[in-house]
């Protein structure tokens, strides 16, 4: 047998298929890119290290480039398991390979399979085996005979009488019309473009969907094109056929499809005679029974599938800017984690994040008049003992009230911000918080992850499963296993890019780092135990199991402040540091005085292209040599928005239309943000409200944790509704 990848390598192939699907990159880009991943390099070193193989690609087309090759391979051994398949029954036809080999996607693969492929035992087969298949054949070609002459020489002990003849006879043809890929993908590609998806509200169900959920597609048509434009609405239809509240289905014109199948079966004849009737009722079977539900479902699929993948683009996103939000530094933070009964757990947390002292205070009702009073003055002299500078309060039960509790008792110079205490109970409970405070309870966990969360957002939603941070829309409802992949990528590419301190850094953030893993990063932190602080990157090469492939890897996102080498606090990788060197020697700098007006001002008067050339670097990578030197230390969240800091509160029914606030946006979907203005319940500024030029999604005005200025719209009281607007109100 031929192999489909004979003559050609498989990474050749691939290269090709992923060049056809990205734009504005090259071919020599691809298979530089695709030498680097296969020689074991990770995304983010390939991005910041190899920019002169790349051609510069960011992490975003290297990891797209990665993905669509991914697939690509998938197919490729999917296309050679298939040929395999049909040659070892003897039916691989040069023009049938050459079909398989030219498959663009799996699904037109597997049409052009279906026929050859394994399946259970169908009535059509018990026909075939009953010798009916050259009846079937005959039929085909002779569709205006008298057919009932036929059938009595095929009647036998299995096949009694004409009828049980003319059953088999349905059955093969029903089967075979049924199983022709090109009938499947005209139907897809035509329903993808004019079909309907429709759902209703399935009888007697209306008091199951008490808070009215999905009141709007109780009667919902829209065409399938459209909703690839409003991909959140998939997701909820799903959810409500899921929970049995709607019924869902996909309308389409039946009689085109019959109109065509019958005319390329036909191949011409008259349709007359009683082999027209056999025939008509098995291309109406075989598009009832095969075709159209098939089809349906993998329209259904591709929908669904689609949908996930913007809400995970959309979940990757608002990640992202949620873990590279400034950090707090050089505060002295209480973490205020409220409760009405248990009472409110307070924690104190140094300037580094060190935990100082705890307390539990019960500030709100039902606790007695007393009590309350004790409440204050145990938090008042909390924040006069240890100098608290600022009070980061979690927004969860009995947020507002401690809110109000702590803006009344606050001295002045004091503030205090809201925190989104998602997944804090979640790290609470988990063997990592029992690592770290084993002499705690949860909830005095908890606040404390609440304080830390403002002082180095990073750092503490780094030990969280970040799937419970709540920055996504039906999140439970996504795939898995893709959500999870993508988690992965944007906590690997937010970590990297920040660095880590390798003298501080935790395992859960270590083992995020290029090139590590939870081992390795367990073992770099006992041996930092074992043997006191690191002094150089070089030096954990000493750490057990940390090979020549791992310190390349990681070693240039790993910082040593105040080390020996001032190299080692700067994105400069350890392979660069003879180059970074001699570019000090040339400008005449010493490592002393970088950072300096002075020095940054010789830098920047540098002729790149012949310093380049001296050090025998590209210009991309002077160019980040340079900018390392410029800011040893540098931190990429410095420039991202910090956290809204407060003196005052707001009740919901403080809010007039019109009124001018600053929030928090809390969370981006597709169809608005959420805004936390500081009451009980975030605002929604509808995508229409954003911006007066037309955006395609609200992602390009706004991010998680931005500070934007906001107009009141309406606010319903009942249902604990505010709306509101970007737009300057006229």
């Amino acid at each position: 047998m031929t192999e489909l990848i004979q003559h050609e390598s498989t990474q050749d192939v691939i290269a090709q298929s992923v060049a056809a699907k990205v734009t504005n990159i090259t071919k020599k880009q691809i298979n530089a890119t695709l030498t680097l991943l296969n020689e074991g390099s990770t995304v983010p070193f390939i991005a910041r290290y190899r920019k002169e193989m790349t051609g510069e690609l960011d992490e975003v087309q290297i990891r797209d480039i990665q993905s669509i090759a991914k697939r690509s391979k998938e197919l490729v051994e999917r296309k050679n398991t298939v040929l395999k398949a049909i040659f070892e029954q003897r039916k691989l036809t040069d023009a049938l390979q050459k079909s398989i080999q030219n498959a663009q996607t799996l699904q037109e693969l597997e049409d052009i399979y279906l026929p050859y492929k394994q399946k259970r035992r169908t009535k059509a087969m018990v026909a075939r085996e009953n010798g009916l298949q050259p009846l079937a054949d005959w039929l085909m070609t002779h569709i205006n005979n008298n057919i009932d002459e036929v059938l009595p020489n095929y009647v036998n002990e299995d096949l009694p009488t004409m009828v049980d003849v003319r059953a088999g006879v349905h059955e093969i043809l029903a089967e075979q019309i049924g199983e022709k890929a090109n009938y499947r993908q005209w139907l897809r590609l035509r329903m993808a473009v004019d079909g309907m998806l429709v759902s209703s509200l399935k009888r007697g169900m209306a008091d199951k969907d008490e808070q009215k959920v999905y009141e709007q597609y109780y009667d919902f048509t829209e065409t399938i094109k459209s909703l690839l434009n409003n991909k959140f609405r998939i997701l909820a239809v799903n959810r409500g056929e899921k929970e049995g509240i709607l019924s869902v289905k996909i309308d389409f014109s039946e009689a085109r499809m019959m109109h065509f199948i019958q005319t390329k079966e036909l191949n011409g004849q008259n349709p007359t005679g009683q082999g027209y009737e056999i025939l008509h009722h098995a291309i109406e079977d075989a598009y009832k029974r095969f075709i159209r539900p098939a089809v349906e479902r993998e329209i259904r699929q591709e929908l669904t599938i689609q949908a996930q993948e913007q809400a995970i683009k959309v979940f990757g996103d608002n990640l992202y800017h949620l873990l590279m939000q400034a950090p707090l530094k050089n505060k002295i933070v209480m973490g205020f984690d409220p409760g009405f009964r248990t009472g409110s757990k307070l924690a104190i947390i140094d300037s580094n994040g060190k935990f100082l002292a705890k307390q539990v205070i019960y500030p709100h009702k039902p606790a007695n008049v007393q009590k309350r009073a004790e409440a204050i003055s145990i938090f008042k002299q909390l924040v006069s003992d240890y100098k608290v500078e600022l009070v980061a309060i979690g927004n969860g039960t009995a947020s507002r009230e401690s809110e109000e509790f702590v803006a009344e008792n606050l001295p002045t110079g004091v503030k205090y911000t809201i925190v989104n205490e998602a997944g804090a109970s979640v790290y609470s409970a988990s063997e990592q918080a029992r690592e770290e405070f084993p002499d705690l309870h949860v909830e005095e966990r908890s606040a404390i992850s609440i304080g830390r969360r403002i002082q180095d957002p990073l750092a503490e939603l780094i030990k969280i499963d970040p799937k419970s941070v709540g920055v996504g829309q039906y999140q439970h409802d996504l795939n898995a296993k893709t959500l999870d992949e993508q988690v992965d990528n944007v906590v690997e590419t937010a970590v990297n890019q920040v660095g880590v301190n390798l003298n501080t850094a935790s395992p859960a953030l270590l083992a995020h780092i290029a090139g590590l893993n939870k081992n390795l990063a367990q073992n770099i932190v006992n041996y930092r135990n074992d043997f006191g602080e690191f002094t150089s990157r070089t030096q954990i090469k000493k750490v057990p199991r940390l090979g020549p492939k791992a310190y390349e890897q990681a070693a240039g996102f790993l910082r040593i402040v105040d080390g020996k080498n001032i190299l080692d606090n700067t994105d400069i990788h350890p392979e660069s540091y003879a180059a970074a060197k001699k570019l000090l020697s040339l400008a005449n700098i010493s490592p002393v005085n970088l950072a300096t007006d002075e020095a940054n001002a010789v830098l920047n008067r540098l002729d790149n292209e012949h310093t380049a050339e001296q050090l025998d670097v590209g210009i991309q990578t002077l160019h980040d040599m340079v900018m390392s030197l410029q800011k040893p230390g540098r931190d990429g969240r410095s420039e991202m928005v910090g956290a809204l800091l407060k003196s005052d509160v707001m009740h919901i029914e403080d809010l007039k239309a019109g009124m001018k606030l600053q929030g928090t946006v809390r969370n981006v979907v597709d169809f608005g943000a959420f805004v936390d203005l500081g009451v009980k319940h975030d605002g929604l500024v509808h995508i229409s409200r954003m911006s007066t030029r037309r955006i395609k999604h609200p992602s390009e005005i706004v991010s998680v944790g931005d500070i934007v200025e906001v107009w009141i719209v309406d606010v319903d009281e009942k249902r604990n509704r505010i709306g509101l607007t970007m737009l300057t109100p006229q």
